[in-house]
């Protein structure tokens, strides 16, 4: 009997019968080892020990299949049902599963996400300790999982696209540690109910336009949580209504191919010729995994049983893939039904000494921590005998507790320190180390932390002379990508008309045909695509600058922003890096649509990212620099307004930076501190210019950066000298300007050196009028911004 592959060697490779029977009962073993660990899993739910499951059994042969043809250098971008996956490619094991599934922050036990995310959330490191990129070309690549449905879709493309740019920009064809002449193929999965978000079809459309080495597995059980597919896609099919993107000859498009999920040879062959064409030619591929069941339901939150019938869960029990696998292995005369059992019987031994084994790592340092605490209590009570009767009561509910929680120990030794107060002792000074042990479990890696770290790229202010040119603020920024392009070799740019126009604004006007249409390219109108083609490019090691072309359309990419990249350091522990840059440009264009600020939306949304807001196209190119030389995400937002005012070009323009964090003082003043930004502070300076007659001395401030916002707190050393202080942006009221409000007065303790209330300016509530008049009226003025100043003296 002779099968094309098995545990394999490379695909496509005969082998000998006894091999092929060993790389199928090692299968069928990974299978079983999978599904009782799904089973346990849910036990451990149920049970208490884990707050909630979602599991991957009922797809276990279709992953053993995939597995055979993931190669090092390839990328996982997946979701929660991957763990069958995972275990067949080596990386993951039941243990370090149930260690996720009870959330142990210890990253030995739990090496994917520090217990942040829920089970079956895997990742890999793509920089070492010091921030270096890994050989990325040699490792099994796992893009960060994360739980929102199809959330994984954009960035698949971009971690697709990397490959064709590898392939096709000689420039970038010298980093064999990235890239093998991108041969490299994003495996993503996704569950049929999911291929019904826009996510989905952004990026199919956008993967078969530009024919990169995608390949989609549609996992297809027949339902979305109760609702079944044919309520959620047209023809109850995703193959069927994907028929149009299908390519043929001299068209564009996807290679798709429906196979059963129970089906171990047939999904075999069909991955074998699949794969091996996006391999080979970046054609994308999408296999319609039909016919999977879901022996447990959803997952731990209800029960399957409400809403299938009798006899769909009686069809589910008899197409389950692994009684389909043991029926096709006797069959075939592969093995004898002794030896099967034998192979289940070890699944389950292993996955319940992983559990056992994950479980006791989990509490012991816990279980340590309230041994720590009793031996404290109890010498307390010795020093502190009028409080003994009260204190002894703390020390049975906290040692009888078989599941102790990290926050039940704190909650015991709190309450011991409200009983004894000042006599606390060493309970205060346990309880102050274990809040900051806890604080860097839980609370750290929001930001780089690391050598790449942004915040540590030294400040090179710009070199400007009497003969430095006055040109034009889009002139600088063409002078500033022209020569980034020329010196650094990984740097590409993309989005709405930047490539053969050269952005609508002229910025990189000409630097197409110069330094060539792979670097410097159009795109479609499809901001989420666009943002998941620089997520995918950054996570592979470029340094792709992702145009939005204007900031209101930032809402249309927004999701992968704050879902993935702006979370993906903390959810990791600081494995895995996105140094992806987002170009737009916004404020004061007059009318609803091209003229938002909505900053606070995007400072809450985007904690993790570096928000710069530079006044000047000077100030930007010193801003992109800066990020540059960081492994760190980073929104730069041009001022729109001011890409024809003329700024002096300075002689080291490509070696200049701006430090993130650090405000600058434009204007020193003695009486009124003033806060803003971008392009409010032209009208600032406009209004400042009609009340010099009258002696008012104001400190304009510039804070250059929202994220992160004045780290040294250069605002409050203002506030100490003039004891006034307003802060004035474009956002909607309660947005940016209340954002720096409360870093300021609350944060830096600003209120203790007010002389007069604080003020806030901002736009008004409802989005500007179109025209001149109505940017005037429905945004900070001159005249507005002078009243105020004015009656901020008078008070």
């Amino acid at each position: 009997m002779e099968n094309k592959t098995s545990n394999l060697t490379t695909p496509g490779e005969m082998l000998s019968f006894d091999r092929f029977k060993d790389g199928v009962l090692h299968d069928y073993y990974i299978a079983c080892l999978s599904r009782e660990t799904s089973l346990l899993g849910r036990r451990e739910v149920l049970t208490g020990k884990a707050k909630f499951g979602i599991f991957g059994d009922g797809k276990e042969v279709a992953q053993v299949a995939m597995a055979k043809f993931f190669k090092p250098g390839d990328w996982r971008s997946g979701y929660y049902r991957d763990q069958t996956f995972m275990f067949a490619i080596g990386v993951g094991t039941p243990q370090q599963y149930f260690a996720q599934l009870y959330a142990d922050p210890d990253p030995q036990n739990e090496p994917f996400s520090m217990g942040r995310q829920m089970n079956s959330h895997y990742t890999s490191r793509n920089v070492d300790a010091e921030g270096n990129w890994l050989k990325l070309a040699e490792i099994k690549n796992t893009a960060t999982d994360m739980a929102p449905t199809a959330a994984q879709m954009p960035r698949s493309f971009g971690l697709a696209y990397a490959s064709k740019s590898f392939r096709e920009v000689p420039e970038l064809q010298q980093f064999k540690n990235l890239s093998n002449n991108g041969n490299e193929v994003c495996f993503c999965t996704i569950g049929d109910a999911s291929t019904s978000e826009g996510h989905f079809w952004e990026t199919v459309n956008a993967a078969g336009v530009a024919q990169v080495p995608l390949v989609i597995f549609v996992w297809d059980d027949g339902y979305g949580i109760s609702v079944p597919r044919e309520m959620q896609t047209t023809k109850g099919s995703i193959s069927a209504a994907l028929k149009g993107f299908e390519k043929e000859e001299g068209t564009n498009g996807f290679y798709i191919s429906k196979v059963q999920g129970w089906d171990y040879m047939g999904m075999i062959e069909a991955f074998d010729e699949g794969i091996a064409l996006a391999r080979e030619t970046h054609t994308p591929v999408l296999f319609h995994v039909d016919e999977l069941t879901q022996p447990q339901g959803h997952s731990t939150s209800g029960s399957h049983e409400r809403y299938k019938s009798t006899e769909r869960l009686e069809w589910e029990r008899e197409r389950d893939c692994l009684k389909k696998m043991k029926e096709w292995i006797l069959k075939n005369g592969l093995t004898d039904e002794a030896t099967l059992e034998k192979i289940e019987a070890d699944a389950r031994k292993n996955v319940k000494e992983g559990r056992d084994n994950a479980w006791k790592a989990y509490l012991k340092p816990i279980k340590d921590q309230v041994e720590q605490t009793k031996n404290l209590l109890t010498q307390l009570i010795q020093e502190v005998p009028e409080k003994g009767a009260e204190l002894k009561k703390l020390i049975p509910d906290l040692v009888t507790n078989r599941e102790p929680l990290r926050k039940n120990v704190l909650q015991t030794l709190y309450k011991a320190i409200l009983i004894c107060g000042d006599k606390a002792g060493s309970i205060q000074t346990y309880y102050d180390a274990l809040c900051k042990e806890n604080a860097v479990i839980y609370n750290s890696n929001l930001y780089n932390e690391g050598a790449k770290s942004a915040l540590k790229v030294p400040a090179v202010a710009p070199v400007i002379t009497e003969d430095s040119p006055l040109i034009n603020g889009y002139e600088i920024l063409n002078h500033y990508f022209d020569q980034l392009f020329a010196i650094n070799p990984k740097v590409l740019a993309f989005g709405e008309d930047l490539g053969q126009i050269g952005d609508v604004n002229q910025g990189f006007a000409g630097l197409q045909k110069k330094h060539g249409v792979e670097r410097i390219s159009d795109t479609g109108i499809h901001e989420l695509s666009i943002m998941g083609r620089g997520i995918g490019l950054a996570l592979r090691g470029l340094r792709p600058i992702a145009e939005i072309q204007y900031l209101d359309y930032l809402v249309y990419g927004l999701q992968p922003l704050t879902d993935d990249v702006a979370s993906l350091q903390y959810r990791t522990g600081g494995q895995q890096f996105c140094p992806i840059i987002i170009r737009s440009r916004g404020h004061r264009l007059e009318g609803i649509w091209h003229s938002g600020s909505p900053m606070g939306m995007i400072i809450n949304s985007l904690r993790g990212i570096h928000i710069c807001v530079p006044r000047n196209m000077v100030q930007a190119a010193g801003m992109y620099n800066t990020l540059l030389q960081s492994n760190d995400p980073g929104l730069i937002v041009e001022s729109l307004n001011g890409y024809r005012l003329k700024e002096r070009l300075p002689e080291n323009l490509d070696t200049m930076t701006v430090p993130l964090g650090i405000p600058e003082v434009l204007q020193e003043g003695s009486d009124i501190t003033i806060v803003s930004y971008g392009s409010t502070l032209r009208i600032i300076q406009d209004a400042l210019q009609k009340i010099a007659p009258l002696g008012i001395s104001c400190e304009l401030i510039d804070v250059q950066t929202l994220l992160p916002f004045d780290l040294h707190h250069r605002i409050l050393d203002s506030l100490k000298k003039t004891n006034r202080i307003i802060f004035i942006d474009e956002d909607v009221p309660g947005g940016a300007a209340a954002y720096m409000f409360n870093k300021v007065m609350e944060e830096q303790g600003g209120y203790r050196y007010l002389d007069v209330a604080p003020r806030t300016i901002t736009a008004k509530e409802h989005r500007p009028g179109y025209g001149s008049d109505g940017d005037y009226f429905s945004k900070p003025n001159a005249e507005e911004i002078a009243a105020v100043l004015i009656d901020m003296m008078r008070e």
